[in-house]
């Protein structure tokens, strides 16, 4: 009960006049008198109105439910507890507290005032906030006495945080708003420092795991270098040197790469599989479409081609047939295949290599915990990994999700690379929408329209999407016009998809299935219909899908003209910046962490009671760096100072029957 924290505070120290009233999202409390009542309907639509008088103005009361329960008396000072709202000048109470004076209790009138977060089930079995604090009101006697605390004197003293039981006793009884505020601090300090303890002293153990040494800089990686068409970008050449620096370290690396879209993440995914080659290792990239795993082929294949027959690559995915199986199984084992690129076909048992010692993971957070584990079956010792993710997480997220991995971004892009240029507008704007489509095909560009499809509704969404092409059709009699969905044969979907990129179709109407994994740089123009369906990071996702060659890009979103403040936030944002690690900072100020984390990495293990991972940045910043400073000298928390902290590990550590952490 204790760490069940109230999720705000009112102020019951300030009392208002009638006439002071002001903000009407804000709960005030007034001394006055009934002074008349009446009861309107009868049985459950009976309604109690009542006027109450402050001795200079007065404003109403309204009780729709509990009627028979609210007894008044005139003559009898109240004081009046509520949040009020105005209605034609006059300002009413629904379901105020009206409590006689002569039963006011000191507490009811001094400090903060807690509020805790119910349910209407709670609230059907008499326990609501009022009944939460009463029950909590009933264990301060143990707070008083002192409790064992969970963090050590030094660090307490360190960072100036409260002991428990004075932390405790302030979050829920503040004497004070500093009181109060102290209070959360040290609890979510707390919170965060465990999960911080947690994930580093797995990234410690597993930093002490052997690795394959590859210390060689070969004849293939150079032989790439020299053969590129264009400098690599001095990000990316970073992150190769942070990659080596790991491969030749004797440890198992586990290294996540960020990149926004465009920024040349496959190219340092493959640069980095040659050094493992070059090293007598094998190396494999698992994307989690057959779209992606295609794309990351055709792109590497074309990179390759000028070293002909010194480095070979192979596909498997699950539509390659038994019959084209059979040479990519052998050519694994016998070490002939240097790369294999594929979907989740990697994983099936009957697919084993001879050496394999470097793994790229794209798009990590669509692959299970376990799915992934099987890759560190496929060798006596566990691979290096290299996790690739396009979606850009904010630096507080990375640092709880992905907190256990090194990390390496790719921050800037390809030189000739011109910015995206967005533009918002209404539906009612089609007609001008269609007429620049018009400009950019006669210009020999092409375009992609997408609908959104959600669940809930698939069926109304794929007939709003088949619309959206027969519309398209008739719009643009002239030109070819392909569509593609989730629903559809995977060999249909691909032929389509070919289509449009061989540039045979001029317009690719499409739901989010074109999210990743598809690469026309002719594409100029990304059309969003209902973009305010769409979240920020999806919107920057398919933004991404253009702005792929040389030729300025655009991305139109069209929504509907009424639009709720969140919505017009986000479309804002998309116009103002094409920096894909802003609009995540902003996704996750907007969404706040639950969402983010659930498209990050399904089931993190992190349940927060009272930190923030959207407005408590500083605090993760400040609880990491007291974790490192604990676990840098002993790293096992075997001195005597630390036991405190293995305990307490010991007791937070959700009990599994296998130790998925001890993997990437």
């Amino acid at each position: 009960m204790l760490h069940v924290f109230p999720y705000k505070y009112i102020d019951r120290s300030r009392f208002y006049r009638i006439a002071e009233l002001e903000d009407e999202d804000t709960y005030v409390q007034i001394i006055g008198e009934v002074t008349e009542w009446h009861t309107i309907g009868i049985g459950k639509a009976q309604r109690l109105s009542a006027t109450f008088f402050d001795g200079t103005h007065q404003c109403e009361l309204v009780w729709f439910q509990g009627v028979k329960y609210v007894k008044l008396q005139r003559g009898v000072k109240y004081l009046l507890f509520g949040k009020p709202s105005r209605f034609q000048h006059v300002y009413n109470f629904v379901h105020p507290d009206l409590t006689p004076m002569d039963k006011v209790t000191p507490e009811m009138t001094q400090g903060l005032e807690p509020y805790y977060n119910t349910t209407e089930t709670m609230k059907k079995h008499g326990l609501n906030s009022k009944a939460i604090r009463s029950i909590i009101a009933e264990l301060l006697p143990d707070l008083k006495a002192g409790i064992p605390d969970t963090i050590g004197a030094d660090v307490l003293q360190r960072y100036r945080l409260m002991p428990l039981s004075e932390a405790l006793l302030n979050v829920h009884f503040p004497k004070d708003t500093l009181s109060m505020q102290n209070a959360r601090a040290r609890l979510k300090f707390e919170e965060l420092f465990y999960i911080q303890l947690q994930i580093l002293r797995q990234m410690k153990r597993r930093e002490q795991n052997p690795g394959f040494t590859m210390p060689i800089v070969g004849a293939r990686f150079h032989a790439l270098y020299k053969t590129l068409p264009f400098d690599l970008t001095g990000a990316q050449k970073r992150v190769i040197h942070e990659i080596h620096d790991d491969l030749k370290s004797g440890h198992q690396m586990n290294r996540l790469l960020q990149g926004d879209v465009g920024s040349g993440k496959t190219l340092v995914a493959l640069m980095c599989c040659l050094l493992a080659i070059d090293n007598g290792y094998q190396a494999c990239i698992m994307a989690p479409t057959e779209i992606l795993a295609n794309q990351h082929y055709e792109t590497l294949k074309a990179f390759l081609a000028p070293l002909g027959d010194a480095v070979h690559i192979a596909l498997l995915t699950g539509s390659t047939t038994p019959k084209n199986r059979v040479p990519i199984h052998n050519g694994l084992m016998n070490g002939t295949i240097h790369i294999l690129i594929g979907t989740h076909a990697l994983l099936e048992d009957n697919v084993q290599w001879n050496n394999l010692g470097f793994v790229v993971i794209d798009e990590q957070h669509r692959f299970g915990v376990a799915q992934r584990a099987k890759l560190w079956t496929k060798n006596q010792m566990p691979p290096h990994v290299l996790v690739m993710t396009a979606t850009p997480i904010p630096r507080t997220l990375a640092m709880t999700v992905y907190g256990d991995l090194q990390a390496s971004i790719i921050d800037e892009l390809p030189p000739g690379r011109k910015p995206i240029q967005t533009f918002h507008y209404s539906i009612q704007r089609r007609a001008q929408v269609y007429s620049f489509m018009q400009k950019q095909i006669d210009a020999g560009r092409q375009i992609y329209v997408v609908y959104p499809l959600i669940k809930e509704n698939e069926k109304l969404d794929l007939l709003d999407l088949q619309n959206g092409f027969n519309e398209l059709c008739e719009a643009f009699p002239n030109y070819k016009i392909s569509m593609v969905h989730g629903r559809m044969k995977a060999a249909d979907k691909d032929f389509q998809m070919q289509r449009f990129a061989s540039g045979e179709t001029q317009i690719l109407v499409a739901t989010t299935v074109i999210e990743v994994g598809v690469n026309v740089p002719n594409a100029t123009v990304m059309i969003i219909q209902n973009a305010e369906r769409f979240g920020l990071s999806q919107l920057h996702q398919l933004r991404g899908r253009v702005g792929r060659g040389g030729d300025q890009s655009y991305c139109i979103l069209l929504t509907d003209l009424e639009l709720t403040k969140e919505t017009r936030k986000r479309m804002d944002i998309m116009v103002a910046t094409n920096d894909g690690f802003r609009i995540a900072e902003a996704d996750l100020q907007l969404r706040g962490p639950g969402d983010m984390e659930g498209t990050l990495q399904s089931g993190t293990p992190f349940d927060l009671k009272i930190a923030n991972l959207a407005t408590d940045g500083p605090m993760i910043t400040i609880a990491r760096q007291a974790a490192l400073d604990i676990l840098d000298p002993d790293p096992l928390l075997e001195d005597e100072r630390n036991r405190i902290y293995k305990r307490q590990l010991d007791i937070l550590r959700v009990q599994q029957s296998y130790n998925w952490s001890e993997i990437s």
